[in-house]
């Protein structure tokens, strides 16, 4: 077998200059970087846990059949181990025609979407973004883009109005970004030289793999090394808690791990596939999936976090897994060569603990798609709707029988023990019985045999205990008469 090339630096590009560096700390952010090294202070601190936007910028990376996508992300929790052949855009890069601003920026300014103006950049970098992909949006698209940015001062209209206005200044052909498309892929490709990246020794070392096989070859041998994906949850280990994260290896760009593909009725999706990457595909086949993952974070978040990671970390509130265990859905799990696939509520075992050797991690997730009949649904509970950690969250998977008895039903949440959990004691007083109110409020007084939720700054005991029972009651009625909907948005309501 070949030995696997070394390469002792990154290399990607800042706005239109090639970047490589050699002396690059596993825990070092991209927004410290560019701020301390590079001087470019368009890019805030703002809260530094990936929350308000601020730290804005857009990281353009090839897709696995070539492509070129941009994504705004947050700096503040990106480390730079995880840019390697990467293209990243700041504000200072954003660029008009000459005469004047950028279509984004000219827009911001002509509707006073900037008062302060700290947020501004952020605000900028994401609707630029949104821009990109999307010229005329709907308020709703405006709104979602808009998820992970906060603003103080202008009340948000004066920006939607902005974002509303800004091909009316310009079409996107225009835009360097797009018409440099080609050029940058072939930079950009010229970067990736098939080689791992290694910079520092021993417990201090930052490692890119080379390819999936490199990366179960080199944490088999340094097993306690910390892997990071997204780094949605890793980038907070390091700017609020000061955890050492070295060794660490940062997997981003692995394109064996973000295929996602459905066959014979199961959705596969790699590891590495992020929240924005997965939601078409399950929203199509999956619809309440959807709603949930536009409630996990703000897009940044959405565009660097990672299903395989929300698994592999195991929080108890983490907001995929009830919902994924409530559809059956497996895990496979790899270590060297060697893979097994286990059931997902197998894997989470105590508070911190999983199924999981040394070693080992998380290479694919599979999710069977409800049958026809089917009823699926999940609910998240938070303080507020958007952007905001799980309270409680529940999902419900059930199928009738032709006499109108459970034939079949999953019960599992998040945010009542110390690990995602089924309800089976719920579970087995519903199955086999009418699907009616009786039941289902009998089914309820059962729940304190599967649960004893705890108290904590997002909500008591005995808050999350009424709100699960709850929420089975809600899925009755969801199911059981369609002509009132126990939910509306504003935009189906207007």
């Amino acid at each position: 077998m070949t030995a696997t090339p070394i390469r002792s630096e990154l290399r990607f590009i800042l706005n239109g200059q090639d970047v490589v560096l050699a002396n690059v700390a596993p825990d070092q952010t991209l927004l410290d970087w560019l701020r301390l090294s590079r001087s470019l202070k368009g890019t805030k601190e703002g809260c530094g846990e990936g929350d308000c936007g601020a730290c804005t910028v857009l990281v353009g990376r090839l897709t696995p059949v070539g492509g070129l996508v941009y994504e705004g992300v947050n700096a503040c929790i990106r480390f730079l181990g995880s840019l390697d052949g990467c293209h990243v855009v700041t504000v200072e890069h954003v660029a008009g025609d000459g005469e004047r601003l950028h279509p984004v920026q000219q827009a911001m300014v002509d509707f006073h979407g900037s008062q302060c103006g700290f947020c501004t950049p952020g605000f900028v970098m994401s609707l630029y973004a949104l821009w990109m992909q999307t010229p005329n949006p709907t308020d709703q698209q405006i709104e979602t883009a808009l998820q992970g940015n906060l603003c103080r001062c202008t009340g948000y209209e004066p920006i939607l109005r902005a974002a509303r206005a800004i091909s009316s200044y310009g079409g996107t052909e225009k835009d360097p970004l797009l018409a440099e498309r080609k050029a940058m892929i072939a930079r950009l490709k010229a970067l990736r030289d098939g080689a791992r990246v290694e910079i520092g020794e021993g417990r201090h070392r930052l490692v890119v793999p080379a390819n999936l096989d490199d990366f179960a070859a080199v944490l088999e041998a340094s097993p306690t090394a910390t892997i990071v994906a997204g780094s949605t949850d890793v980038g907070l280990w390091v700017t609020k808690h000061m955890r050492d994260i070295a060794p660490a290896v940062f997997i981003a760009g692995l394109d064996e791990l973000k295929s996602i593909a459905m066959k014979d009725g199961v959705i596969s999706i790699g590891a590495g596939v992020t929240y924005s990457e997965a939601i078409s595909l399950l929203s199509q086949h999956i619809p309440a999936i959807g709603p949930l993952i536009t409630r996990i974070g703000g897009q940044q978040v959405r565009n660097m976090g990672t299903i395989g990671g929300n698994i592999a970390n195991g929080s108890p509130i983490g907001d995929t897994p009830p919902a994924l265990i409530a559809l059956g859905a497996t895990l496979t799990l790899r270590k060297g060569a060697e893979r097994r696939t286990i059931l997902l509520e197998n894997f989470f075992i105590a508070y911190g603990k999983q199924d999981r050797q040394p070693g080992e991690f998380v290479e694919a997730l599979h999710i069977p798609v409800p049958a026809p009949g089917e009823k699926f649904a999940v609910y998240k509970v938070t303080k507020r709707r958007d952007e905001d950690i799980t309270a409680t969250l529940a999902a419900f998977c059930l199928a009738l029988a032709a006499d109108g008895t459970v034939a079949s039903i999953c019960i599992a949440y998040g945010g009542m023990a110390a690990t995602p959990k089924r309800a089976t004691a719920v579970e087995k007083a519903l199955l086999g019985q009418p699907w009616n109110e009786n039941t289902v409020e009998a089914a309820m007084e059962r729940y304190a045999e599967d649960y004893a939720p705890l108290t904590d700054m997002r909500a008591t005991a005995d808050y999350r205990a009424l709100v699960a029972r709850n929420l089975l009651l809600r899925f009755y009625m969801e199911i059981t008469d369609s002509a009132v909907a126990a939910q509306v948005s504003r935009y189906e309501a207007a």
